[in-house]
Formats: C-alpha cells, sequence, structure tokens
C-alpha cells in the first residue's frame, strides 16, 4: 500500500491487525446489507435506512421485528420541528404502543484495544475523538475505551422517556442541526443513506406561537415500511456507500482539512465537524 506519509497513516487511521487492514483494500466501496436494510415509503417518495446491529443489536432486533410485522405501516411522524427530529410511531398510550416491550438503553458500547476506527478529528466538542466506522459517525474515549455514535443529521435513534431503559418503538430522525447534547443518553440504532430530502420535508407539526396548530389529519404518514430483503426485487434500491475503513478515506479527510482549493483565499482552521463530513452513497450498478 503507498500512503503519502508515515505520519498520515497513523494519524488518521488505527489499524486492528494487518489481516484487517489487508481486507480494507478490496474497494472503496461498501454494498448495503439487505437484512440490515429498510425502505420507508413517505407519500413524497422512497427513504433508506442503513441498520447498525454492530453498535445497537438489541434495538436493531426489536425495529427489525417490528418491521416485519408492519408495525409501522400507516403511522404518522406527529412529533416534527424545525431544525430538531422528525419523531414517528404509534399513538402515545395505545394498546399498540403497549405491546411493546421497553428496551435497555445502547447509548455507549465498550471496545478494546485491537478495536479501530478511522479518525476524524481531536478534541471535538462534545467527544475526546470522533471518525468513522462502517460509515456511522462516532464518538471515541480512550480513557473510558468506549465508542458511540453520534446525533448527526440523518441518523434513526429510539425515543424514550425521562428513564433511560424506556424506549419501546417510537423513532426520530435529526432534520436540521445535529442535536449532539443526546449522544450517549440515546440509542441511535441506524442512519438515511437515501431520500434524506424526503425526511426534510415531512410535514411541521410545531408551529411558532401565534399560528393555526396543524391538523392531525395533515401529519405525513408513513406508508410503508420494509425490510429490504421483504421488498420485490425489482422495486429493491440497491445502493453502495464509501467504505471509510478503506485507506483512501483517510487521505481525503486529510485533503479536507487541508482546504487547498483556490476558493479558499483565507484558510479556515483545519478542524473537521464530523457531522459535515458526509459519507457517499450511490446507486449500485
Amino acid at each position: 500500500m503507498k500512503m503519502k506519509s508515515l505520519a498520515l497513516a497513523c494519524s488518521l487511521v488505527l489499524f486492528a491487525s494487518a489481516s484487517s487492514f489487508s481486507q480494507t483494500q478490496d474497494s472503496q466501496w461498501r454494498k448495503l446489507d439487505p437484512e440490515n436494510t429498510v425502505l420507508m415509503t413517505l407519500p413524497q417518495g422512497k427513504v433508506v435506512i442503513e441498520l447498525a446491529p454492530q453498535f445497537a443489536p438489541n434495538h436493531v432486533k426489536q425495529f427489525k421485528t417490528l418491521v416485519k410485522k408492519g408495525f409501522y405501516d400507516g403511522e404518522k411522524f406527529y412529533r416534527v420541528i424545525d431544525g430538531f427530529v422528525a419523531q414517528g410511531g404509534p399513538e402515545d398510550a395505545s394498546e399498540k404502543d403497549k405491546s411493546v416491550a421497553p428496551l435497555k438503553i445502547e447509548g455507549d458500547f465498550a471496545v478494546d484495544n485491537k478495536w479501530s476506527f478511522t479518525l476524524v478529528q481531536n478534541n471535538d466538542l462534545f467527544a475526546p475523538q470522533t471518525g468513522f466506522k462502517d460509515g456511522f459517525a462516532l464518538g471515541y474515549s480512550p480513557k473510558e475505551q468506549k465508542a458511540w455514535l453520534l446525533h448527526c443529521p440523518g441518523v434513526i435513534a429510539m425515543a424514550r422517556e425521562n428513564e433511560p431503559d424506556t424506549a419501546t418503538s417510537h423513532f426520530y430522525i435529526p432534520n436540521g442541526q445535529a442535536p449532539r447534547y443526546l449522544d450517549r443518553i440515546m440509542t441511535v440504532f441506524g442512519r438515511v443513506v437515501y431520500g434524506m430530502n424526503h425526511v426534510q420535508s415531512i410535514t411541521r407539526t410545531s408551529v411558532i406561537e401565534g399560528a393555526t396548530e396543524v391538523d392531525k389529519k395533515d401529519y405525513t404518514p408513513m406508508v410503508k415500511v420494509q425490510l429490504m430483503t421483504d421488498v420485490p426485487v425489482a422495486q429493491r434500491l440497491n445502493l453502495e456507500v464509501k467504505n471509510t475503513e478503506h485507506p483512501t478515506y483517510a487521505e481525503k479527510l486529510a485533503e479536507r482539512k487541508q482546504r487547498d482549493h483556490t476558493f479558499f483565499y483565507k484558510k479556515p482552521p483545519q478542524v473537521l465537524d464530523i457531522c459535515q463530513t458526509p459519507v457517499g452513497v450511490r446507486i449500485a450498478q
């Protein structure tokens, strides 16, 4: 492998082992696993969600079980706030809502000294380090040896009550600024990889003071929510995402920090906000 310098390799990519490193060189793109991909159909179009069982296994398992039952079909986004989140699920305190068992929070997870990720930034405002693992933005504390998924726009997380272990089926998607103050106290279990423009157009239910309330009949429904494996092959959206473990991805991050384009006649600080560092997506050929 050719790298610009040994320093770049050491500072931007932490490698678990020589064997895992060699595996990352196979491709700069990876295909989504249809077993862990969800197709959400909204009135305005299709949204594809990649689930993260490697980081939040119990939440993903419960979400997939509910999806396969058609639990979310016809349910609405009932709490939609500009610059914050779009939250949906069954009506609070309904029999349907009560039928789902609460989950133990999976706000962060322990890692060992062999764990690796692609570093983006040291001394982030909310975490000692930020980076990517399997395309997901995460925070990492070397001191604690713990990592956690971040509340970047487009992630999907479970809503809960005040107590930490009370999440059931209601979920939310940040649709504006990154509410990073929710990191580690909520469970992020996936992310939107396609159709974020449709998420952004979900009807706002929160209005400014003095405005007419939005009628519940105008709330945006989830027409259908399916595992991609349950979608007829001809109707599937087969996507690939950038492989954030590939060595060229670390090189791209380093170049992005430099801001060498002539447009930047005044250089900004060499800082990367991980939530403004999107992971590329393309339709598989």
